[in-house]
């Protein structure tokens, strides 16, 4: 590319500078021979002052001198006419009609005595025609000097119009420059931390711009890889302690022989309880990978009656811990119109409806409810889950739905530390957004809102995905 365009840079210049020296060229052998032929002309006007009864024959004839005056002659119409010695200066059937006065004056360059002249044949009087001439080899040689200087003017601007081209590139190239280098490094490295040097504030173009955005998505793509290398170095580090648990028991199981029927029942019993746990921080690992919805997957979903159901579980599963349901009245009944469903997966969000009250009950001290409240505030439906637990502290409130993240109230508590992740996840993807707070009077709030109505324009997030 830059081979290219210094060589579309140099042609460009250089045929500019060649069509000016050529042009130069023209208009200075136009002006010589116009000032040459101006000089004929007085020349010819002063024969005839001077020379009016004139017969036909040679009136002047040293020309062939550079200082002399111009040559000049009278021919007759009639050939017969003409002298008996003859003519200095070449006589044609053309001169003939310039003397009848059927043709109008003309200039000829011509050879005499073995230089090169310039000669006008104009009319002289009725029936005679007038030749003058003037020695035309310093016109000639001013000609072929100007040529000369011009065509090395013209060489000269095509070894600028290359430099220039070659400077053009590479001063105009210089950030796709950086720009190839840039991604060579990072496909030989793998490392994405590389970045553009952007020129000055001020100095922005179409390179520039690109430049910008390359570093923009090398930004995204470093945080990308991070965030891969960090779910990878978490989950190998969750997986670590149930896989050797695993192990163990399963090494105890081979030597069952060895082992009492309690034993042996203990063994079975943890052997099954790692493989649940295992299994579910797999299947929750495979749940974050995806980062949108099945799109045929798609309908509208009543918010009221996936809440009864999520809720109707959650008392199945957590049987020590009350939940406290509480609905507006004007979603029982509302329809698509009124807000009472929203654009989703139900599969999904019963999974982020399970996973918000899973973590609420996991926190409830024994015989305090769980207080699950949907609203519609200004038209938007809004989905409350509470706990009157220990609440979540301020220096943990901003990494809660981080993946892997467990406050140190919650590390002796079952769980991945992924279900909130997934949670956020779910709700993101549905144009919804899942936030913590601490709750007045001591728990943990989560509020989910979605957007205000559904479709491409409302709450739901998969028409413009």
């Amino acid at each position: 590319m830059r081979t290219r365009l210094a060589l579309a840079v140099t042609a460009a210049v250089a045929f500019v500078a060649l069509g000016v020296c050529g042009a130069a060229f023209v208009v200075v052998r136009e002006a010589l021979y116009h000032q040459l032929d101006l000089t004929l002309t007085q020349s010819a006007t002063l024969v005839r002052q001077g020379g009016q009864g004139e017969k036909p024959g040679n009136v002047a004839g040293e020309c062939r001198f550079l200082a002399a005056p111009a040559c000049a002659q009278i021919v007759p119409k009639d050939p017969g006419r003409d002298p008996a010695k003859g003519y200095l200066l070449p006589v044609d059937p053309a001169t003939r009609k310039v003397a009848a006065g059927a043709r109008a004056g003309y200039y000829t360059d011509i050879y005499f005595a073995g230089y090169p002249m310039r000669m006008l044949t104009t009319r002289f009087s009725d029936g005679q025609a007038l030749q003058v001439a003037l020695r035309a080899d310093t016109v000639e040689r001013g000609i072929t000097d100007a040529s000369h200087l011009l065509l090395l003017t013209g060489a000269a601007g095509v070894l600028l119009a290359a430099g220039l081209g070659y400077w053009v590139s590479r001063t105009g190239l210089a950030p796709v420059s950086r720009l190839t280098a840039t991604a060579e490094r990072i496909a030989a490295t793998r490392d994405a931390r590389h970045r553009i040097e952007l020129p000055p504030p001020g100095r922005e173009d179409e390179i520039t711009r690109l430049a910008h955005s390359f570093n923009t998505m090398l930004g995204e793509l470093e945080e990308s890889v991070s965030a891969q290398r960090r779910l990878v170095a978490d989950a190998s580090h969750e997986l670590r302690t149930p896989l050797t648990a695993l192990r163990t028991n399963a090494e105890l199981l081979a030597r069952a022989e060895r082992l009492t029927p309690e034993q042996r029942a203990r063994a079975s019993g943890a052997l099954g309880r790692q493989l649940r746990e295992v299994t579910g921080l797999v299947n929750d690992l495979i749940e974050l990978a995806r980062d949108e919805e099945p799109q045929p997957l798609v309908e509208q979903v009543r918010l009221a009656a996936l809440l009864e159901h999520g809720v109707a579980a959650a008392r199945t599963h957590w049987p020590a811990v009350p939940f406290a349901l509480r609905v507006a009245e004007d979603l029982r009944t509302a329809g698509e119109e009124a807000g009472g469903t929203v654009p989703g997966v139900p599969a999904r969000l019963s999974r982020l409806l399970a996973n918000l009250l899973d973590n609420a009950a996991k926190f409830s001290p024994a015989g305090l409810p769980v207080e699950v409240e949907l609203t519609a505030p200004g038209g938007r439906p809004e989905l409350t889950v509470r706990d009157h637990g220990p609440g979540i502290a301020d220096e943990d409130l901003p990494y809660v739905f981080d993946r892997f993240y467990r406050a140190n109230a919650s590390r002796a508590l079952p769980g991945s530390g992924l279900g909130l992740a997934m949670a956020r996840q779910i709700a993101r993807a549905h144009g919804a957004e899942l936030t913590a707070e601490r709750a007045p009077g001591g728990g943990a709030l989560f509020r989910l809102a979605f957007g205000p109505g559904p479709g491409p324009g409302g709450g739901g997030g998969f028409g413009g995905r």
